[in-house]
């Protein structure tokens, strides 16, 4: 049986990204395994800008970004099994025996001190949302139409409608419009825009891509091919019918879902609202030496911030095998008022933790507050705006000792 110090699950921006940061902090038995034959995860299908300006000073495209990190890890040499899927993590004391499926090597026991899941996140589909109507082809995620685009060099339509102003909706509006396609409409059933304001802009008002909020379809026509969807407009919780718009292939861009399921097999607790582990500060879940990060923790903005994260949590590993990390008892931290979750669960006494938040609705002029269960202020920030698709990022210095919880709320 094959025994390494730490095992990172997904060679993503996550993955490649512990990995790295494992081999800066001097920890060198190093596998990272990877289901597809290749590292680097979604990015290569990204061939957009607008990564890495937080994480290298500059404006990169998805595959320069993964290229970067691919980069690296080879640098430091870390050991990659790819086309291998991890079906099963046994916990035995403080040693885990991870089981692997190789493509190459067949069924392979790897022995662990530590495991970091990096799993990543998948597309919500049209069985999510239970959209009404016949079932016909012409039906596609964003995700996998860009995929198709971007990776196959193939088209999967002529004129779109995109259920969700999400960024993978958003850049493939502008993407399919580039190849020739008609996008007629794209469709949010929140009265506010799902994505960043900077792809509302680049990717819809600058091609004339109109855009209606507090709308649905609800129902999907055609028998063999998508023809047409009947699309109605929610006022005051009522569905009011608004137009019937003819297309040939139906977008969704509908929400990601952290890939758990491996989490939740090896015993992992999951945050209802996130879908992703329950973690401490220190990133570690509550099963002793496994850790989480990325997007299989939740569903991040930017690249840059799961990278980032990964190698917080990466460190934080390290410190976990020198017996280094606090073993305080932890601290829960509650979301409050208009806080839709707050990321990590709990935090430590005397320890600095980087809390993570997004808003339930979007809001102006608003100060997003950290207090203790006895009413101490232990953070106040002044907000211009707090929208739900940008992650609020509040640095705690030095928790102090004797709380028995905190709540982070918006004071609006």
């Amino acid at each position: 049986m094959k025994s390494v110090d730490v095992l990172v699950i997904g060679a993503g921006a996550a993955g490649l990204a512990a990995a790295v940061s494992l081999k800066e902090n001097s920890i060198e038995d190093v596998l990272v395994v990877d289901r597809q034959n290749f590292a680097g995860g979604i990015l290569f299908q990204c061939i957009h800008s607008g990564f890495g300006l937080h994480r290298f000073g500059e404006e990169l495209t998805g595959p320069e970004y993964a290229q970067r990190y691919i980069d690296m890890a080879e640098c430091q040499n870390v050991e990659m099994l790819l086309s291998s899927s991890v079906v099963d993590i046994v916990s035995k004391d403080d040693i885990k025996e991870v089981i692997i499926l190789s493509q190459d090597s067949g069924l392979v026991k790897v022995k662990v001190k530590a495991i970091i899941l990096a799993m990543g996140c998948r597309e919500r589909n049209r069985g999510n949302i239970n959209i009404p109507g016949s079932r016909p082809a012409g039906i596609f995620t964003a995700g996998l139409a860009q995929k198709l685009v971007n990776i196959e060099g193939y088209m999967p339509g002529n004129e779109f409608v995109i259920v969700g102003s999400g960024d993978i909706g958003l850049i493939m509006a502008r993407r399919l419009t580039l190849e020739g396609a008609k996008v007629k409409a794209v469709l949010e059933i929140q009265p506010y825009p799902g994505g960043l304001d900077r792809n509302i802009v680049q990717c819809l008002d600058d091609f004339d891509i109109p855009l209606y909020t507090s709308h649905i379809v609800t129902n999907i026509c055609g028998s063999r091919r998508v023809e047409s969807v009947d699309v109605s407009e929610i006022t005051d919780g009522r569905l009011t019918p608004k137009m019937k718009i003819s297309c040939d292939t139906l977008l969704l861009s509908v929400g990601l879902i952290p890939e758990n399921e491996l989490s939740i097999t090896a015993g992992v607790s999951l945050n209802a609202a996130t879908a992703g582990p329950i973690v401490s500060s220190d990133y570690m879940t509550n099963v002793p030496g496994i850790f989480a990060c990325g997007n299989v923790l939740h569903v991040h903005d930017l690249v840059d911030y799961v990278s980032d994260e990964a190698s917080a949590c990466a460190k934080a590993v390290s410190m976990y095998l020198a017996n280094k990390l606090p073993q305080d008892k932890c601290i829960p931290v509650h979301s409050g008022n208009m806080v839709r979750y707050v990321v990590p669960s709990t935090v430590k006494p005397q320890c600095d933790a980087i809390l993570k938040l997004r808003p339930v609705a979007p809001m102006k002029n608003v100060k997003i507050k950290v207090v203790s269960d006895r009413g101490d202020v232990l953070k106040s920030k002044k907000l211009i705006r707090a929208i739900p698709s940008e992650m609020i990022t509040v640095q705690l210095n030095d928790v102090p000792t004797g709380c028995k919880s905190i709540t982070v709320y918006f004071e609006i």
